[in-house]
This record gives structure tokens, C-alpha cells and sequence, in this order.
């Protein structure tokens, strides 16, 4: 059948058919282009990610590395100071110069000699029994020391005032001759020395947040 001015039926709709599925064909082309050009911009990222050096465990200042304190990250190392995985051998026996937990992200300035403590402040040990400290006390716990005030004579009035200084630990070893913890802490030189002269029964230390005071 032909419809009036003699223009077949079937070429209508054939041409109608074409004209709908343009913009379908159209959009798969966009969608592809758009999810090669999210590849490539997905794989170029991954491939930005470069191996480095993490600590796989906590480690106090001083000790030596072996191969069992160290994983392999990948992260975007642009202007960071890192130490590439491939250079694993170039730390491996060396001393770390701070204290530093697991996960850090190694970095040569945190190999080589002692960096603790930093000028102005010392390290003194202090030996405390249970009840003098908390449960759970590691290196780097930011805490207050406090040195109770001595009892008088006879026993009744204090012949100090309590004092009371910031500090960080270093380190926490328990000393098995005498049932006590010796507790090596970082702060002002100044502290350090009146700690060190404190009555060891004296001493105790709490664990607090933040900057200590």
C-alpha cells in the first residue's frame, strides 16, 4: 500500500526506526569513551602508588632494624620523604632514632643515631611498684608525674606541697629482683633532676591526653 503522493509505508517507518536509534547509538559511544578515558585515569593513578617502607611493629629508639619490623606500602610518595621498598637493605641493621609506632610510614630522617631526648630536655628512669602506675603504660604515653608530698615526723601535716611535671615515656621494663617497673620518661632538664632527686616511694605516674597539664 502507498499512502497519499505515492511514498511507500515501509520507507516511513524504516526511516522513523533509524532516526530514534540515533541518539541511543550516540549515547553507547559516549559511554564507552567515558569509561576508557576512567580506566586510564584509574590505572595512571595506581601505577602513581609507589612501594615503600612501613613499620610493621612498634620499635624503641635505638633499636636495629631487621626485616621483620618492616611491610611494604603502596601510596602516592610525591614529596615525601620515604624509603622505597626496594631499598629495604639500605635500613636493615641500622638503629631507628625515635621511638615510633606500628604503621608509620618510615622515613630516612627516622634512621640513624638517637635523636632522644631533644635539646632541652632529658631522660630520667624512675622504679615504681604496681599501684604507682597504670595498667597499660607504653613508650610514647603522654603522663603527669607526681612526687606526694613526705609525711613529718611524727607523722600527721606534709612537709611539701605535691609537685607534678609533664613527661612522655621512652620506655617501660620490669625489673624481676624487686617486683618493680622502671620507667624511663622524657622531659625538661630542669624536672628531670628534681624528679631523679625524688623519693622513689614518692613517685607516681597517671596517664593523661593531650599536652599533659
Amino acid at each position: 500500500m502507498r499512502r497519499a503522493g505515492g511514498t511507500p509505508a515501509a520507507r516511513l517507518t524504516g526511516g522513523a526506526r533509524r532516526r530514534r536509534r540515533l541518539p541511543y547509538l550516540l549515547l553507547g559511544v559516549v559511554l564507552v569513551v567515558g569509561c576508557a578515558a576512567a580506566g586510564l585515569l584509574a590505572g595512571a593513578r595506581v601505577e602513581a602508588r609507589k612501594p615503600v617502607l612501613v613499620l610493621a611493629r612498634p620499635v624503641a629508639v635505638g633499636h636495629v632494624l631487621v626485616a621483620a619490623d618492616l611491610r611494604e606500602a603502596r601510596i602516592s610518595a610525591d614529596g615525601v620523604d620515604t624509603v622505597p621498598a626496594g631499598s629495604k637493605g639500605s635500613v636493615l641493621g641500622r638503629p631507628v632514632a625515635y621511638s615510633l609506632p606500628a604503621g608509620m610510614l618510615l622515613s630516612r630522617a627516622m634512621v640513624g643515631n638517637a635523636q632522644v631526648p631533644p635539646a632541652g630536655e632529658a631522660i630520667a628512669a624512675v622504679a615504681l611498684k604496681a599501684g604507682q602506675f597504670p595498667t597499660g603504660l607504653a613508650s610514647g604515653s603522654r603522663v603527669s608525674v607526681v612526687v606526694a608530698p613526705a609525711a613529718s615526723a611524727v607523722g600527721t601535716a606534709p612537709e611539701d606541697g605535691v609537685r607534678s611535671w609533664s613527661a612522655t615515656v621512652v620506655a617501660v621494663a620490669a625489673s624481676g629482683s624487686d617486683q618493680t617497673t622502671v620507667v624511663s620518661l622524657t622531659l625538661a632538664e630542669d624536672d628531670a633532676r628534681a624528679l631523679a632527686a625524688a623519693p622513689a616511694g614518692q613517685i607516681s605516674v597517671v596517664t593523661v591526653n593531650g599536652t599533659g597539664r
